[in-house]
């Protein structure tokens, strides 16, 4: 069989007169006063085809059997478009193949959905089908963005003198984390593999070992319920450096994607250099460590302005500690009924108790508050809040947490409901200073905000035993458009503070040394001073691709149920195979 001698998207003007072998599935087809048009597409795009019976019969009759998806082989001419008939939309719409030979490769069934359009499919269904979903346009330039923004990372990194390094994917578990996957040794009865939530330890025996700048496109595990932008296998551009504190961290990667954006695609970064955002701040101005600054609209506090009020909802709310905040959202005066109940339901799925709002008209302010308030009293609060006539003004009365969550979900429904998040933008922002450790309820005990071996800032390691939620962590987080796209810190490289910050955790010397005794023990081998981040790469080219769910840009991904229609994974495993690993199963 002749081999193909062009790919279908790159034919130009250039190529006229070309003779060409062209191989690929069958677009669409169209027949017009006895020539038949076939839409061919390859992975580099689509060119037209002309099929005319006075020129090959035979190749002719090969069109008018094949149907779309069918595969074929053809020979042709290039040739310019008839005036008038050129196609702006495809990049190879001046020219098109006319026909000589035809054979059909493959024969294709009718697809369960349309593949030459983009049109909304079943999830499920797509996932059943995964390998057609992939041939769409849409998906199949999603995975190569994914491709040529990983080789551009990669090489990026290259540049700056980063050796990428493999690391276990059997690993030790590690308690304190998500929670992972467990792998029966069948050489070692009764024990387990972990697969590992990040490669954490080992980048850190890396700067141990003497490698300054390690870097992997890593793949991770988490056995965790799944939402939009998780699964329970994914991959991180995971990175580690020696000699370097927080300053040289953050420049280093702010670097990388201000270079990596513009060479894969046409979105605008919002502000150069990335804005940085203290944790309290994130909180108390955007309800959420992830913040959206493609928009304003921020919290606003009045907790200092009816801390004294008859309105028992606000005074009960501060007398117990709690906070009042409210947010503008512009030209929502007029909203009905209906619209208001549906923002306070946003804000009670959030944990909020409720919403109050205050509409301002032009015949005055109306709400709840005016009975309660002087039009003094609520003057000044449309004032710091900044309302205008046509404003509805919306508070949540509660504890920080809970006016965060609420006002913070609210505050990303009234950007999308007012067009406030531009699509072609990204907006980067470091969020720092973050707490090194937070208390769990639940259980009874602090936990690390960040992971257990992250370094506290130095003048607040004092604090570690009579103050721990007070200490701050060397942690930065790096956010776009309201997606955490990363996270990492400067590590604790010291053995004695290491230990320290295990015992605050509740963890005992003995288990210490028995989870991480070969971290503690390398400790002791003059390792120096490190840091790292990863980013997690699967959400970066979601944002990249104008994508709001990752498994569009993951070649083969997991439902929300963590399962995978097309293969059927998980299943049951046979009795023998079972004894050979020493594990029983037990029906829940």
């Amino acid at each position: 069989m002749q081999m193909k001698t062009a790919m279908c998207g790159e034919l130009r003007s250039t190529d006229i007169g070309r003779e060409v072998v062209l191989m690929g599935w069958v677009h669409r087809r169209r027949t017009h006063g006895g020539l038949i048009f076939v839409d061919f597409r390859d992975t580099s795009g689509i060119v037209q085809l002309v099929f005319n019976p006075e020129i090959s019969p035979s190749a002719h009759q090969v069109a008018d059997d094949a149907r779309v998806e069918y595969v074929l082989a053809v020979t042709g001419k290039v040739e310019a478009r008839p005036a008038g008939t050129e196609n702006p939309q495809l990049a190879t719409g001046d020219v098109e193949v006319l026909i000589e030979d035809a054979k059909v490769l493959n024969t294709a069934k009718t697809p369960p959905f349309y593949i030459n359009e983009d049109g909304e499919v079943d999830e499920f269904l797509r996932l059943r089908y995964r390998y057609l979903d992939l041939r769409r346009e849409r998906m199949h330039n999603n995975i190569l963005l994914r491709y040529r923004t990983t080789k551009a990372l990669c090489n990026w990194l290259d540049r700056q003198g980063f050796v990428e390094i493999d690391t276990p994917v059997l690993v030790n578990e590690t308690p304190g984390g998500a929670r992972e996957f467990l792998v029966p040794s069948r050489l070692h009865p009764g024990e387990f593999f972990a697969l590992p939530q990040s490669p954490q330890q080992f980048k850190q025996l890396l700067m141990v070992a003497g490698f300054e700048r390690y870097y992997q496109v890593a793949r991770c595990f988490r056995d965790e319920d799944l939402r939009a932008d998780r699964q329970p296998e994914f991959t991180q551009l995971d990175m580690e450096m020696s000699f370097v504190d927080v300053e040289q961290v953050l420049q280093l990667v702010e670097g990388m994607l201000i270079d990596t954006v513009p060479e894969v695609c046409g979105k605008r970064m919002l502000t150069i250099p990335f804005p940085r955002i203290t944790f309290e701040d994130a909180i108390n101005l955007y309800g959420s460590d992830k913040p959206d600054i493609r928009f304003g609209l921020l919290l606003t506090d009045i907790s200092d302005m009816v801390a004294e009020s008859k309105f028992q909802v606000f005074a009960s709310a501060i007398s117990e500690g709690g906070q009042v905040k409210g947010i503008r959202i512009p030209g929502a005066a007029s909203y009905t009924r209906r619209e208001i109940d549906e923002l306070g339901q946003i804000a009670t799925r959030n944990g909020a108790k409720g919403l109050l709002t205050m509409a301002l008209l032009p015949d005055g302010v109306k709400s709840p508050l005016t009975k309660f308030m002087d039009s003094t009293a609520v003057d000044a609060i449309v004032a710091r809040l900044d309302g205008k006539e046509g404003d509805l003004l919306a508070f949540v009365a509660d504890q920080p947490g809970v006016v965060a969550d609420g006002l913070g979900a609210l505050r990303l429904e009234i950007g999308q409901r007012l067009g406030l998040m531009d699509q072609d933008t990204l907006a980067f922002a470091w969020v720092i200073d973050a707490p090194l450790l937070e208390w769990n309820a639940e259980e009874g005990h602090w936990q690390a905000k960040h992971h257990q071996f992250t370094a506290p800032v130095e003048e607040d390691i004092p604090l570690l035993e009579t103050s721990p939620g007070a200490a701050r962590a060397k942690q930065y987080d790096i956010v776009c458009n309201g997606v955490e796209l990363g996270g990492g810190s400067i590590r604790i490289h010291r053995r004695e503070l290491q230990e320290r910050v295990f015992r605050v955790l509740g963890m005992s010397d003995e288990e210490a040394r028995r989870l991480f005794g070969h971290l503690l023990e390398a400790f002791e081998y003059g390792t120096p001073p490190h840091g790292g981040i990863a980013l997690g790469l699967d959400r970066f080219i979601m944002l990249l691709a104008g994508e709001d769910s990752i498994r569009s840009v993951i070649a083969f991904p997991k439902t929300q149920s963590a399962t995978c229609p097309l293969t059927g994974a998980p299943s049951p495993v046979g009795d023998n195979r079972l004894r050979e690993l020493h594990v029983k199963a037990i029906e829940s």
